[in-house]
């Protein structure tokens, strides 16, 4: 869908709905409530564990696109930035790994997300957050409900649901970068009990990086579509519920980040080197849930689920500085390697610092062949079923039982080959087309049972969780001879079986007034890699939490006592490392505390005053010395787990008025390692990034918006991976229009 399309689209729905009255958000019909972990926001207080839910009126405040700046609105959750715009993010809970959000269990809808969650949990597929209705977060013993990723636990996305009455919902917004998004929805729930929903969501701009002597752009286009249809009529106790969504994406990222030096001069520059650098994915999703309220104490829901994804990065892997040129020669420097090399004036096979860099800025010509890319040609499937069953028992003291059984299967197939290229005048030429196969032909899949018994029992002024998560999980890897033909060259597999349990425990010492701790047993699943442990680790809260009226406030410390920490090598670690090998870091600790304020002040002109304050503080480091090893690093007994702030803050103030709203918020990171080691080129900036958002109703059905994102345009260097420095979104404007039927 072309942007002209956007635009004339938002015209005719201005024109068709600016007659129209406003409608409240979408209402869910109460026989087939939207799966959800927590459910309405009104109840996360009462969870016996760390629980954080941002709804719709949370999510329209500043209409972000990006999960990276949502994600700040939580305590405890930490982002290694990569791009600008969310698309493949680094997130993080307590302390855990933050690479393509590998350690945490990302849902939707209550569904398993990612790819391949278990043979290859890296997020290179994440929802698109701009048609996304509702987040929420779990930690601790809360998360017990959720796997196989738990010591720091699950992120849910909830997608929009079915409208109880009819509804129509347009949003479009134009920025600079030539950028133009569009969220479109209608749908209704009719008296026979038949409901539907049609939503797209349309994202194009050309980024904001610019590329050295190349015409191409550093921006992105998608295009989401999704159906929902649902059948749950009033006369019965069975409902159905069907999902299909699709979506595509092209943007033309790259690996490849900056030396320090040129990243002080414009960070924002990409060299021409990386100029053909891009990613094409498809993205297929597939549910089916059918619930079944037995009484008015037991329902039963069942969901069939199936996730399709295929992706193509090309992207520049490294230089041959050796003369061993070839499509099959493994032995190219990485461009990690060479940025290094250029921060640390050291030489590389004879080549100068100052040469090395004349080869990435495009000065110096290179050999024929001497320059790899890669086409990471990979397909994923994620599918299975899960049921679950909800009792409650009881009148004095109330049960709230929880049972749940999923029956999982996923794979990663890939199929990926090399290129070579040579630089002339700064310019890319094809040496030769690879046969695909050359750079990595292997099937990596899993088979998983779990199940999880969990129950909130509440009795007086206390609230009790027990619960008891287990995890079967088989993982092979077939890899195959170089070439398309798949002859087997090797195989290697892994069993895991672990029983998790977990309590929660939630104290009123009034009615507004309450006490949280929990203790739990956390997992992480291993890789197909042998003799690699799994990761585990003892976790610990204990909170207060306040809630009265308008205002809610919550601190609360936390400890993951790690058994054994681990480290898995892939792609974007840029880590001299094969793809696929897993390391053991031994014992670790993390601990830290969470605080959140939020509140609103009604001022006696009637403006309303909302402040929502966020606060992490996290501790975390190796408790063993570990041998040079091509993931950690040389690690001492008491370096810093990668990526990890010590401190963040986000503050974020408004003013509300019946036609108009306004609100800034500025967010603080503190400087992070990049790896245990953390010399001066292996840390990140310390920053403060500042947005702003506006909004008017200038009629009853249309609403305009404008957004500022990094007011101050601040420049700082807040990753260094996969190879090289990387910069923070600039300074962006952004003008809006909705309507509603």
């Amino acid at each position: 869908m072309n942007k002209l399309f956007i635009i004339v689209w938002s015209a005719w729905a201005m024109n068709a709905f600016a007659q129209q009255s406003d409608a409240d958000q979408p209402e869910l019909p109460e026989s087939l409530e939207e799966v959800t972990i927590i459910g309405q926001h009104v109840e996360v207080h009462k969870i016996a564990g760390s629980a954080h839910y941002l709804g719709p009126e949370d999510l329209e405040q500043y209409h972000y696109s990006d999960i990276q700046r949502l994600t700040q609105y939580f305590p405890g959750v930490s982002v290694q930035i990569e791009d600008g715009y969310g698309l493949r993010p680094n997130i993080g809970i307590r302390g855990v790994a933050t690479e393509r959000s590998g350690r945490i269990t990302l849902l939707e809808d209550n569904v398993l997300i990612a790819p391949a969650p278990y043979s290859a949990p890296s997020a290179y597929y994440f929802p698109t957050i701009g048609r996304i209705y509702a987040l929420e977060v779990v930690k601790g013993p809360a998360a017990i409900t959720q796997g196989p990723y738990t010591i720091g636990g699950a992120l849910n996305m909830v997608s929009t649901p079915i409208p109880e009455k009819t509804l129509a919902n347009v949003y479009t917004e134009i920025g600079v970068d030539n950028t133009v998004r569009l969220h479109a929805y209608g749908g209704k729930n009719l008296a026979s009990g038949f409901g539907f929903l049609v939503e797209t969501h349309q994202w194009q701009s050309d980024g904001f990086q610019s590329i050295d002597r190349s015409n191409n752009n550093t921006g992105l286009d998608i295009s989401d579509y999704t159906v929902k249809l649902a059948y749950a009529p009033s006369n019965s106790n069975h409902s159905v519920e069907l999902k299909w969504q699709v979506v595509g994406q092209d943007s033309n990222q790259s690996y490849l980040g900056l030396t320090d030096s040129d990243f002080r001069q414009n960070p924002y520059r990409r060299y021409g080197i990386s100029s053909l650098d891009s990613i094409d994915t498809d993205h297929e999703q597939f549910m089916l849930a059918y619930r079944w309220q037995a009484s008015e104490a037991i329902n039963l829901t069942t969901t069939f689920y199936n996730n399709t994804h295929e992706r193509k990065w090309f992207k520049t892997e490294g230089i041959d500085l050796d003369g061993s040129n070839g499509v099959s020669d493994f032995s190219r420097t990485s461009w990690a390697n060479i940025i290094t090399a250029v921060n640390r004036g050291q030489a590389i096979d004879g080549q100068s610092s100052t040469q090395l860099h004349s080869i990435l800025v495009g000065e110096q010509d290179t050999a024929a062949g001497s320059i790899q890319l890669r086409d990471n040609n990979r397909e994923y499937f994620s599918r299975g079923m899960q049921v679950t069953l909800d009792w409650d028992i009881g009148k004095t003291t109330l049960h709230e039982l929880q049972l749940g059984v999923r029956l999982h299967s996923d794979e990663e197939d890939r199929l990926q080959r090399n290129s070579t290229y040579q630089q002339i005048n700064g310019a890319l030429q094809v040496s030769q087309l690879g046969e695909f196969g050359n750079a990595g032909n292997r099937i990596q899949e899993a088979q998983a049972f779990s199940f999880h018994l969990y129950d909130r029992i509440q009795t007086g002024k206390w609230t009790l969780t027990p619960g008891l998560r287990y995890e079967d999980i088989d993982q092979e890897r077939r890899r195959f001879n170089g070439g398309s033909a798949r002859t087997l060259r090797d195989m290697r597999e892994n069993n895991t079986s672990v029983v998790l349990p977990g309590m929660g425990v939630l104290y009123a010492i009034r009615d507004n007034l309450s006490l949280v701790a929990g203790a739990h047993k956390g997992f992480t699943a291993p890789s197909n890699a042998p003799n690699v442990r799994a990761e585990e680790a003892l976790n610990y809260e204990l909170g207060i939490r306040y809630k009265k009226s308008k205002m809610h406030a919550e601190m609360i410390a936390f400890l993951s006592d790690y058994d054994n920490i681990l480290g898995e090598c892939t792609a974007s670690s840029g880590a001299n490392c094969e793809v696929g090998d897993a390391f053991n870091g031994d014992a670790a600790t993390v601990q830290g505390v969470e605080a959140l304020l939020s509140m609103q002040h009604v001022l006696q002109s009637g403006l309303i005053v909302p402040i929502n304050l966020s606060y992490t503080y996290i501790d975390s480091s190796f408790d063993t010395d570990i041998a040079d090893t091509d993931f950690f690093g040389n690690v001492q007994k008491g370096d810093p787990i990668p990526y990890i702030p010590t401190n963040q803050l986000r503050f974020d103030v408004g003013v509300s008025h019946e036609k108009w709203h306004a609100r800034v918020s500025a967010h603080y990171v503190g400087a992070v390692c990049v790896r245990a080691s953390c010399d001066n080129f292996e840390k990140t900036d310390a920053s403060t990034t500042m947005d702003l958002a506006a909004s008017l109703v200038v009629q009853k059905a249309i609403q305009v918006f404008l957004r500022v994102e990094n007011l101050t345009a601040e420049e700082s260097l807040l990753g260094r991976h996969p190879y090289g420095a990387r910069p923070n979104k600039a300074r962006t404007f952004t003008a809006g229009f909705k309507w509603i039927y």
